[in-house]
């Protein structure tokens, strides 16, 4: 490739930046995505579910207008869901009636890149971003100049490191694969039962789910793989792939996302609901602002500034009580299976309710 030029460059073609790229496209910006991966969305990391534009609304009310971002091809939607069913220790299930869909990731993400790049993005794959040295992105591709960068490379951001902007701090570790089966249409979340700490999911596909375990490093000293043995066992699952890791950040959004010439989004960004570990929605509202303060930068000379206020405005309050639901948990609930089991019962169908919904579980 040797040198090139871009006004707005976004390293990272997952939802975040496929968005942001579209965005700053859509208003005139010269815009160029990298993706290290070859393929854009393989391998697939994820539970791959949405929330439908409904709950979204009601979860992030300041988010304006989302009906358009989140339109949704109909040959994307893999199941719809009807509840979150959330089990204790004990298999006490709590169902809550929550609308969503499942998506296949790597699809879903190639329709998200395939948008940025007809609104005028380039999109390099197979280039990697190795770091930032006078002004200049250094991918294995070659050099990049840019006006604007913006880091959409997940938890470890590469991008962030060479802006000097923090990064998510104690991301979960969590793996994921897939099982053949008929599921019900709901989501269902296991809290202990497998290790302290420890919680697992299945999340229903079309003849198959996805089926996961993640854990906090603080309580649970086993491995993951471990965990994830135990989980097939117990429920007698089929798996029909190759288990994939990742890591989720629960900590809540980092303090500071821009500099004067660069910016962070999605998980790389902390932009991640901290109670359940849901990123996509997150990732593509706070993409949108991104683009739109990207492009405002270059054609009229705004202050990056203006994106750490508005998706602060959209997301951060939500995403703040998400973050101390978290914390509480961790204090009161996950060191032992006794534990999660009386928090779960004295917080009962309302309350665990309000926690999913990043809304205030007491007054």
């Amino acid at each position: 490739m040797g040198k090139m030029k871009t006004d707005v460059l976004v390293v990272g073609a997952g939802p975040a930046g496929s968005v942001t790229a579209r965005y700053a496209a859509m208003k005139g910006a010269d815009v160029t995505i990298i993706e290290r991966r070859p393929e854009i969305g393989v391998p697939v990391r994820c539970g791959e579910f949405l929330p439908s534009v409904e709950e979204i609304g009601g979860m992030f009310p300041n988010a304006g207008d989302i009906g358009s971002l989140f339109e949704m091809p109909k040959d994307l939607i893999s199941r719809e869901t009807e509840a979150i069913r959330l089990v204790d220790p004990k298999m006490r299930a709590t169902d809550i009636p929550f609308t969503g869909y499942t998506t296949d990731r790597d699809r879903f993400d190639k329709h998200l890149a395939s948008l940025a790049s007809e609104a005028g993005a380039s999109v390099i794959r197979n280039c990697s971003f190795q770091r930032i040295e006078k002004g200049m992105a250094i991918t294995s591709a070659g050099e990049i100049e840019y006006k604007v960068i913006v880091g959409a490379d997940g938890p470890g951001s590469r991008v962030s490191r060479g802006l000097g902007l923090p990064r998510p701090e104690d991301p979960y570790p969590a793996v994921t694969a897939q099982a053949k089966g008929d599921f019900d249409p709901m989501v269902v979340m296991f809290f202990g039962g497998i290790a302290p700490g420890a919680y697992s999911w299945i999340i229903p596909k079309d003849g198959r789910a996805n089926i996961g375990v993640g854990f906090s490093p603080r309580f649970a000293d086993g491995t993951l793989t471990e965990y994830f043995d135990k989980f097939v066992n117990i429920h007698r699952f089929d798996v029909i792939n190759k288990i994939q890791g990742k890591f989720v950040p629960s900590q809540g959004p980092v303090k500071r996302t821009f500099t004067d010439n660069g910016m962070t989004v999605g998980d790389a960004a902390g932009h991640v609901i901290s109670v359940n570990g849901g990123g996509i929605p997150l990732a593509m509202i706070a993409g949108r602002i991104c683009g739109n303060i990207a492009a405002d930068n270059i054609i009229e000379g705004t202050s990056l500034e203006n994106y750490q206020k508005e998706w602060s405005r959209v997301m951060l309050k939500p995403l703040r009580i998400a973050a101390r639901g978290k914390k509480l948990a961790d204090i009161f609930a996950f060191g032992s299976d006794l534990r999660t089991g009386i928090c779960m019962r004295l917080l009962g169908k309302r309350r665990l309710s309000n926690l999913i919904r990043c809304k205030r579980i007491f007054p």
